[in-house]
């Protein structure tokens, strides 16, 4: 993997729209108050406060190449946080990845307990969609009504949570690399894929943007897993904010483990280099896009 610096312009727009996502979070999560306030505290516990806000940033770049309106954008990039943060709850979870920590910190059922964090993930997934179908988010409701049908495709079934059912079936099997490619495609990459096609359903932009768009978001998607299996093997703790080396330890079908270090590095800049020759159509305007490729690439945590 080439060890070349991430342009700084594009540094700042991350940094930029993770505030700006983290400001609509914090607007969005009920302060904690009344009977149910240990929830909201847990909610907020596991959205605030830490990650890069990387799928609400393909969001917000995807409407701004599609003229969508960026307060609109910035809800729907605070929902699929939500969604994200559910999935990181649970995932964390004795009976799946049984974590004790999460972006630096103790995670949600270490600093509360099992059942708060169930119910945290289960009131931020709901959450979500209720951001989504608010007038606010878009007018149109046919708009909004996409949105809810798409993210709820990604996080799925059919997406997020069928690819985590055949992750969890898959461990202390032999695996071959195509069934790990659809696994982490629908574990990681459908979620990535809607944020990157979430701006042009706000911008309402024709069929082949959004089909370009979510293609390019499978591809990132996919090799960004690839990274993720490879700082298991060769990141640092104190950098990742969680314990690496569990993935070998609980058998876990990993690119890693089907390609090697190597191999899967190889992989990863392939996927990179066929998801921006995607853009080849456009101009300046997705060179965040293309950016953001070399960053998977570079990701230390």
């Amino acid at each position: 993997m080439t060890d070349v610096l991430i342009d700084t312009d594009l540094a700042g727009a991350m940094a930029e729209t993770a505030a700006a996502v983290d400001e609509t979070l914090g607007r969005e999560l009920p302060e904690p108050d009344g009977p149910a306030a240990q929830l909201y505290e847990a909610m907020r516990y596991g959205a605030l406060g830490g990650g890069k806000r990387l799928r609400g940033f393909l969001v917000r770049t995807g409407a701004r190449l599609a003229g969508a309106d960026d307060g609109g954008a910035l809800r729907v990039a605070a929902a699929i946080e939500m969604v994200h943060a559910y999935s990181l709850v649970h995932d964390d979870l004795p009976a799946m990845d049984d974590d004790d920590m999460r972006r630096g910190k103790p995670s949600c059922h270490v600093a509360f307990d099992e059942a708060t964090a169930i119910l945290a993930g289960d009131a931020l997934l709901t959450r979500a969609f209720e951001v989504l179908a608010d007038e606010e988010t878009h007018p149109s409701p046919a708009i909004r009504i996409e949105l809810v049908r798409a993210l709820a495709e990604a996080a799925g079934g059919l997406g997020m949570v069928g690819g985590q059912m055949i992750d969890l079936s898959a461990q202390h099997e032999a695996v071959d690399f195509e069934l790990i490619a659809v696994l982490e495609r629908m574990k990681t990459g459908a979620l990535i894929a809607f944020g990157c096609e979430a701006g042009a359903v706000l911008g309402d932009a024709p069929a082949a943007l959004r089909a370009m768009l979510r293609a390019y978001g499978y591809d990132v998607g996919l090799a960004f897993q690839i990274v993720d299996d490879l700082l298991d093997v060769t990141g640092e703790e104190a950098v990742l904010g969680k314990k690496v080396g569990k993935d070998a330890a609980a058998g876990k079908a990993t690119f890693v483990a089907a390609l090697g270090v190597e191999g899967a590095r190889r992989e990863a800049r392939s996927l990179v280099d066929r998801a921006v020759a995607r853009l080849d159509g456009f101009g300046p305007d997705a060179d965040a896009l293309r950016g953001f490729g070399d960053y998977v690439l570079q990701r230390r945590s």
